[in-house]
C-alpha cells in the first residue's frame, strides 16, 4: 500500500538530531539550487512577502524533489488558511503569534485530521496515490509555533503542556519589538529572556526552535535548541559586500 512522504525533519527529530532550516527569498528554483546542499526543511514565507497560491505548490514540489521538509509559516492562525496551506503541499505548518494554550491547540488542532484535531477533509497534492492518506497524515504533518511576543514567554508553562506540537520557537525580532527593544534582539534584556525560554522549552522535554547565524548556532545547540532556522540572505549579502570591497581596493 502507497505510503505518504516521509517529513524527514520531523522523523529527525524523533531521533533526536538537529533540523537544519533554510529561508530566504526563496523560489522553487533556488529551493532547487539549494537541494543537494545538505539541509532537512526550507521555510516558506507566506506571512510576509509575496507567495501566491500556485507558487506554493511549485515550491512544495520542489522540496519533494530533494527530499526536503517544506515548511510554511502562514499569516494567521486560522483553520481554513491552514487547511489550505497543507493542501498545497506542505508538510509543516508555523504558526505566528501564538500567546496561550488556546491559541496552541488551535494551530495543532487546525494542522490534524480527526481524532486529533479537524483539518478539512481534503487531502491535495501530497495524498495523490496514498489510499489512506487520512489515516497517515497524522503522523507525517508538522506544527511549530512561534513564541514571538512578551505574553507568549508569561503561559509558556501553560503552552508547554499542548499535546502534537512538534516544536516550540522562539522569535527574536518581533519578541524584542514586543519588550520594548524594537529592532534591537541583540539586547541583553531580549537574550536572557530567549535564553529563559529555551531553557524552559528544554527541561520540559520539548523541541526548541529559533533563527540562528553563523556566529551563534553552534553555541544554540549546546542550549539544547533542535531546529535551527537561518537565512541565506545573510550570507548573499556578506559575499557580496567582500566580493565589491576587494574589487574596490584592486582599483585604487
Amino acid at each position: 500500500m502507497p505510503s505518504t512522504r516521509p517529513n524527514a525533519a520531523k522523523r529527525k527529530l524523533r531521533e533526536n538530531g538537529v533540523v537544519t532550516t533554510i529561508s530566504g527569498n526563496l523560489t522553487s528554483e533556488i529551493i532547487d539550487f539549494m537541494g543537494p546542499l545538505g539541509f532537512d526543511a526550507v521555510w516558506i514565507e507566506c506571512e510576509h512577502g509575496g507567495v501566491t497560491w500556485e507558487q506554493l505548490g511549485d515550491m512544495t514540489r520542489a522540496c519533494d524533489l530533494w527530499g526536503l521538509t517544506p515548511i510554511t509559516r502562514v499569516n494567521s492562525n486560522e483553520p481554513w488558511l491552514i487547511t489550505r496551506t497543507l493542501d498545497r503541499g506542505s508538510m509543516g505548518i508555523v504558526t505566528p503569534h501564538v500567546n496561550s494554550p488556546a491559541d496552541a491547540e488551535k494551530a495543532m488542532q487546525s494542522s490534524k485530521y480527526a481524532p486529533l484535531g479537524y483539518r478539512g477533509m481534503f487531502g491535495g497534492r501530497q495524498s495523490y496515490g496514498v489510499t489512506d492518506y487520512f489515516q497517515q497524515a497524522n503522523e507525517q504533518t508538522m506544527v511549530i509555533v512561534l513564541l514571538e511576543e512578551a505574553e507568549a514567554l508569561q503561559n509558556l508553562d501553560e503552552i508547554l503542556k499542548v499535546d502534537y506540537i512538534d516544536v516550540f520557537f522562539v522569535a527574536p525580532s518581533d519578541l524584542a519589538q514586543t519588550m520594548g527593544h524594537i529592532g534591537n534582539p541583540g539586547h541583553p534584556e531580549v537574550q536572557q529572556a530567549i535564553d529563559r525560554a529555551i531553557d524552559r522549552i528544554v527541561s520540559s522535554g520539548r523541541t526548541a526552535g529559533t533563527l540562528v547565524n553563523d556566529d551563534n548556532a553552534a553555541a544554540y545547540v549546546e542550549k539544547g535548541v533542535r531546529f535551527l532556522l537561518t537565512s541565506y540572505n545573510s550570507w548573499l549579502s556578506r559575499s557580496a559586500t567582500e566580493f565589491l570591497g576587494k574589487i574596490e581596493a584592486a582599483t585604487r
